[in-house]
Formats: C-alpha cells, sequence, structure tokens
C-alpha cells in the first residue's frame, strides 16, 4: 500500500494583510499658529471637548476611534462598523452647533474655526501612524484651497466639512439621517500627487453661497490652483460674501465687482 504525502495546510492570512475599510476623519483648527502658548492650549483642549460632545449626542463612542492628535490638528480612524450616514449627518450637524456655543459672545480672535475632512477606504497602522490611500486622501481634502477659502471667506459659519466623492455618492445620495445632496458643492481637489474630487458642505448655508467660492480661480503661482492664470488686474477673487451677494475684488482695491450668484 502506498503511503500518501500528509495533506499541505493552505497558508493562513497574516493579520495586517486583512484589508478592512475604515472611516478616517481629519480635524484642524483655522490660524493656530497665530495663538499665543496659553491660546493654543485651551483650543487644543476645546477641540477635543467639542468633537467628544459631538460624538456622543450622535450615538457614537470615541473610545473606540484610533485617534492621533497633531496639535492643531485631531487624524482618526473609525471602527469598521461606524455607520457613515451617522457620522456625515447627525455628527456634523452637532459638531457645527456645538462650535458655536463653544464661539459665542467671543471676541473674534478666540473664536475657533475648523475645517473638517472625511474618506473611507483602506487604512493600517504603521511605524509613524498609518498607512494606505484613505489617510492619504483624507490629508489631501483637509488642505484644499478651495475648502480653506470657504471658511476663510465665509466668516459667519465655524465649521466647514469635505467629504470624498466615494462618501457622497454612495452615503449622501441616499438622503439618511437628513443628508442633503443638494446642500454639498463638488470640487476638483489637486494635492501633490492627488487628483480627484471632493464635496463641500457648510451646515446652515446653501449652495449659492459656497460655489462661487469652491470655482474662483487659484491666484497665480498657488499651490495646487487650478485656474488659469491671469494678468495683475484682470484676476477676480472673491473677497467676502454677504447673503448670497459674492464680493469679488480685483487687482485694483478700489474696483470691487458686485455679483449676484444664481445657483
Amino acid at each position: 500500500m502506498t503511503s500518501q504525502p500528509p495533506a499541505q495546510s493552505q497558508p493562513q492570512p497574516h493579520a495586517q494583510e486583512i484589508i478592512t475599510r475604515h472611516l478616517c476623519m481629519a480635524a484642524d483648527v483655522e490660524k493656530y499658529s497665530r495663538l499665543d502658548t496659553l491660546s493654543q492650549e485651551v483650543i487644543q483642549a476645546d477641540l477635543v471637548q467639542v468633537l467628544e460632545e459631538a460624538a456622543v449626542l450622535s450615538g457614537l463612542d470615541r473610545t473606540t476611534w484610533s485617534r492621533q492628535p497633531q496639535g492643531d490638528q485631531e487624524f482618526a480612524v473609525l471602527p469598521p462598523d461606524t455607520p457613515e450616514a451617522v457620522v456625515l449627518g447627525d455628527f456634523v450637524r452637532h459638531l457645527a452647533v456645538r462650535l458655536g456655543e463653544r464661539n459665542a459672545n467671543r471676541a473674534e480672535g478666540d473664536r475657533m474655526r475648523l475645517r473638517l475632512a472625511i474618506d473611507i477606504g483602506v487604512a493600517r497602522t504603521a511605524a509613524l501612524g498609518y498607512s494606505g490611500p484613505a489617510p492619504i486622501a483624507v490629508a489631501r481634502y483637509l488642505n484644499a484651497p478651495q475648502l480653506k477659502r470657504v471658511l476663510e471667506v465665509m466668516d459667519s459659519t465655524d465649521l466647514v466639512v469635505i467629504v470624498s466623492d466615494r462618501l457622497y455618492q454612495d452615503v449622501v445620495r441616499l438622503r439618511g439621517q437628513g443628508l442633503d445632496p443638494q446642500q454639498y458643492v463638488r470640487a476638483h481637489i489637486r494635492q501633490k500627487e492627488f487628483n480627484g474630487y471632493g464635496w463641500i458642505h457648510v451646515p446652515e448655508h446653501g449652495p449659492e453661497e459656497v460655489r462661487p467660492l469652491v470655482d474662483a480661480p487659484e491666484p497665480e503661482g498657488a499651490a495646487g490652483g487650478t485656474g488659469p492664470a491671469a494678468g495683475p488686474t484682470t484676476t477676480n477673487t472673491v473677497s467676502r460674501i454677504d447673503g448670497g451677494v459674492v464680493h469679488f475684488g480685483s487687482g485694483d482695491a478700489a474696483n470691487t465687482i458686485h455679483k449676484k450668484y444664481y445657483g
């Protein structure tokens, strides 16, 4: 009788080879570097507090988030079973309210204003933090010039949000948790090697206010700019926005164009 060779067991995947997708989120404080040391400490504590409170009010458990504090910024990887619509809906709304309450009756220089970026995808722990496409995309979205411009010009808000095109198509368009796709404005983001689309939303503000700021051409020579170069007196850039009236300032400070933007 011929003996049979022992059965070869199939190799099991290493734990770190298992691909899982996570919501990734980053919140960044505007103009943090201009603050003195004591003010920076207050802002850091307040940032943690408003994020905690928004999560609790939304039924989310922040103790399960893998968080990476970075001074004026927090990056977080959420558990795979986190309900995306709750994060994009209730969490964002509660965060906007808590920021408004925190900033009420404060001097302009004491306000805490945030940019928030959210994507979903592969994110794995690495020696210096996280690896994978989602953490990189979140960083690029967070630093998009369009997002920075919206927060800078719309001084009546304390929060601007950008979500990836994937989240917009898969979650926002389903309209769960009170999400309204009409309240998001698409932006073409080009940052370093990243080239893709994100969707910008400003709680309590309509797309007619946001779109002119997103579509405005970048100043000549700006990093990541997508607009064409123009002469020194012909480039119109948005300087502020009041009640749907967009104010475009040209190279000549005395010449201001007032343009009503209709959707």
